[in-house]
Formats: C-alpha cells, structure tokens, sequence
C-alpha cells in the first residue's frame, strides 16, 4: 500500500495519469521508471532507451488508432443523440506528420486525408497503387496549386479517387471552371480568436464578401475555413462555426451543390499540463450542437462536417528522449543550472526555437527521486539560442543522486520530423515504433557519412 500511496504522489507531481493533459498513458514503475500503457501491454521507457540509445523518438501507433477511433465515435454519438442530419468526416492533415506509421493507423480507424502539396498527394497515390487505401478515402487538397499539383489531382480522380481540391485564389478560381469535379472554396473570416499564431494576415482563402460577389461557383461542394492553430478556448472554435454558416447559408442559395461546412484544425494540445484543458468531448458536443441550432435558425439543411485534427490526434502519440550529459551552474543564476543534453532543441524541436512553443518535461529513470535541481536546459549546438527553460525553469532530479538522468519530452508527434533540420550538422534521433506489445526501429540514427553525404561530401 506504501508503494502505491508513493507511486501516486510522484505521479501526481509529474502530472501523469491524467487524460485532460494527454498523459493517461504514463504511469511509474516500482523502479521510478517511466512506463507507458497500450491496453494490457505496456513499455518501459528507460529499457528501450538503455536497448537502443539516445537522442530518440519513441512513437505509439496504437494511440494513433484510439484517438482517431474515440473522435470519429463522439462526433458520430452527438450527431445521433442531437438529432443532427448532416454526416461527419476526419480528415487527417498530412502535414502534421507524414511518416507512414502515423498516417496509416489513422487511415485504419476511418480517417479520411487532408494534404497541402503535391508531394504529399503523391504519398497517397503510392497507397492507392499498394492497395494500402481503399480507393472510396476522400483527399481534401489545400495548399497553392501548381501544375504539376494539379495533374495529380486529376490523374487520381481520374482513377476514382474522391478528390477535392480546394480553391484558395483568384488564379485557382480561374482553373477550376476547368475541372469535372466537386470544388471547395476557403473563406478568410473576419473573426479573431485567442490561440499560440496570430492570423491579422493570412493570404490563403478569400474575404466574406468577395465570396457573396461570386455569386454560383461551379461544381461547389464544400465551403472551408482556417482560423488558426492550438486555440486555446471552446468559443474559438464555436464563434467561427456561426460566422461560417451564415455565409454558409447565404452561397448556398446560389450554390444548391453546396452540402459541407469544413471547419479545419485549430484544436489545441494541452502541452504545458498548468491547468486542465478542455476535452475533444466538451468541443464536439458544442460544434453539433451549434451546427443544428444556427442551421435550423438560418432555413437550411444541416450541413456535413469536416474537420482537420492533425495535431490534437498525433502530438500526444510522440516522445523524444535525451540523455543529460553534464551540467553547469547557470551564471548570474545562483540557484539554477544547465543540463545539457545529447540532441538539439533546434534540430529536433524545431518550434522551441522557432516560437516558443513550451513542453512539458519527465525524467525516464529517476521519477521517485525526491529532491530536484531548478535547470535549464542546453542543446548540443553550437547556437546560443538552444536551449530550453519553460520561461523560468524546469524542475529535474539532481545529477549527484544518479548513475545516470534521461528526460522524455511529450506530446513531440506533431510537426517536429517535418521541421526537423541539421544544424552543426548533427544527427537526427533514431525513431522507434512500439505498438501491439514489440517494438521496432523506423529509422536509425544517422552517421556521419550519412549526414556529409545530404550537403555533398
């Protein structure tokens, strides 16, 4: 009972356990080891990271396929309890993270696909050609249409693949009177919400009224709309729903093809675990509900509805793991310290860098350990500019009571490989895939011929 009373506070201190942070899936060994669940299964982080080395990326698959299945499931039980007439379809954004154990268990669980380039698309005519996809997926396509973007389009609907791209200029308006298929069209709203980006100028999409001036459109099927990524309340998500179906309502007069209301990503990830964020339940439950009331006020069917999660499905389903090398007392900072790490928060986690983006930080081994050190945290660059200290600092067991200290950085799934770079010319982690009890290697990490080898040498 004492170990267990023990493990409970530890947990709770490191904020694991707990399915408003995403962190359901972490518990503590009776060692003081980090330990993720998958069902009856479950992993030891510190063993996989003592097998394989580090600096690495230890993806869950697994969580990939539940949190697709538990969206699609809620959006679907609310539009049945609610009474709602209109369907609804996941779309998985590619850009999030394109790597083929992400995107394929998504896929699995019923998520459509959502991609903003050519390359992209071309990922997807692979799976069609491996017969990995079943030709009936839709692919939403954003992003600027070049030509060569374009003829993949129409060679894959050519194919019978249910492909739409979605009109975001005048030069793309112009083309698509051209293309024998179902179009949408991105609207920019007016309309300003609390999230980590600021949208005051976006060029993708057109103004509310440009699109009432266009009057019918051809082939319109889907109307669509981005406000911004990681929104930190629910009436940023509601507020630009009502304010779409308006418009929604007043082009379908013109446009009677018109039956889909796309309201894009946005949704955030409660990365920093201050306080408790909202629940995908809590956001699904406001959007069906806000669509049937505002269309039942507004004369119209209920629209269908898309909706874009990539970050909110895979960030949580990620964690990058660092070895603490040594350490140094910060200058001018007489109770902080530097730990420096094995990797690169400008390499490997781009948007420390790039804006600011916070994380939340455990120790792999170590976790029952009770007294802690305030550090920041130091890349393996030569930039100044890597490191990390959460704003002030981060709490880290003490190096003088340990063999050796490795952190896991959460909630990584989301954007970083894409971003990912070489500065230094240092190696990327090694990424490791554990799903359905093994655990398998996805990519090595890279040598230095490997490496010299990208820039020429």
């Amino acid at each position: 009972m004492k170990k267990k009373n023990n493990n409970s506070r530890y947990k709770k201190f490191w904020k694991l356990g707990i399915e408003e942070f995403n962190t359901d899936q972490f518990d503590i060994s009776p060692d003081g080891e980090l330990v993720v669940k998958e069902g009856n299964f479950q992993y030891n982080i510190y063993d996989i990271v003592k097998k394989y080395g580090s600096p690495v990326e230890i993806a869950f698959p697994t969580l990939i396929e539940n949190r697709v299945r538990d969206l699609i499931d809620t959006f679907n039980a609310y539009i049945k309890v609610l009474g709602y007439k209109g369907k609804f379809f996941y779309h998985y954004a590619m850009k999030v993270n394109q790597n083929r154990e992400f995107v394929l268990p998504a896929v699995a669980e019923g998520a459509n696909l959502e991609i903003c380039s050519a390359n992209e698309l071309f990922l997807v005519k692979r799976m069609i050609e491996q017969d990995k996809f079943n030709i009936k997926i839709r692919v939403i396509c954003n992003g600027p249409k070049t030509e060569k973007y374009m003829s993949l389009i129409e060679e894959l609907r050519g194919k019978g693949l249910i492909v739409i791209p979605i009109i975001e200029d005048h030069v793309e308006l112009e083309r698509m009177k051209k293309f024998n298929g179902p179009v949408g069209i991105r609207v920019n709203l007016n309309i300003r919400v609390q999230s980590h980006w600021d949208k005051k100028y976006n060029r993708y999409g057109f103004t509310e009224d440009e699109l009432l001036k266009f009057g019918k459109i051809r082939n319109l099927s889907i109307l669509h709309y981005h406000i911004s990524s990681q929104i930190n309340r629910i009436d940023g998500l509601v507020g630009p729903m009502k304010r779409a179906l308006n418009l929604y309502a007043a082009m379908k007069e013109k446009n009677p093809g018109l039956d889909t209301l796309d309201i894009g990503g946005g949704v955030g990830v409660p990365y920093e675990k201050r306080m408790k964020y909202y629940t995908a339940k809590s956001i699904i439950s406001h959007l069906v509900r806000t669509a049937k009331r505002q269309s039942e006020r507004l004369g119209i069917k209920h629209p269908n509805i898309i909706a874009e999660w990539g970050r909110y499905v895979v960030a949580p389903t990620q964690i990058t793991i660092y070895k603490i090398l040594s350490e140094k007392l910060l200058e001018n900072k007489d109770d902080k310290y530097w730990y420096s790490i094995d990797g690169s928060f400008i390499n490997d986690l781009s948007d420390t860098w790039a804006i600011h983006q916070k994380w939340h930080i455990v120790p792999v081994n170590n976790l029952r350990l009770g007294k802690m050190k305030k550090v920041w945290l130091a890349g393996s660059s030569c930039d100044s500019d890597d490191r990390y200290n959460a704003g002030d600092h981060i709490l880290l067991p003490r190096l003088e009571d340990c063999d050796e200290l490795y952190i896991a950085i959460c909630d990584t799934g989301a954007y970083q490989d894409s971003l990912a770079s070489h500065h230094c010319l240092l190696s990327s982690p090694a990424k490791i895939f554990a799903a359905n009890g093994e655990v398998k290697v996805g990519r090595r990490r890279e040598t230095p011929e490997e490496i010299g080898k990208m820039f020429g040498w």
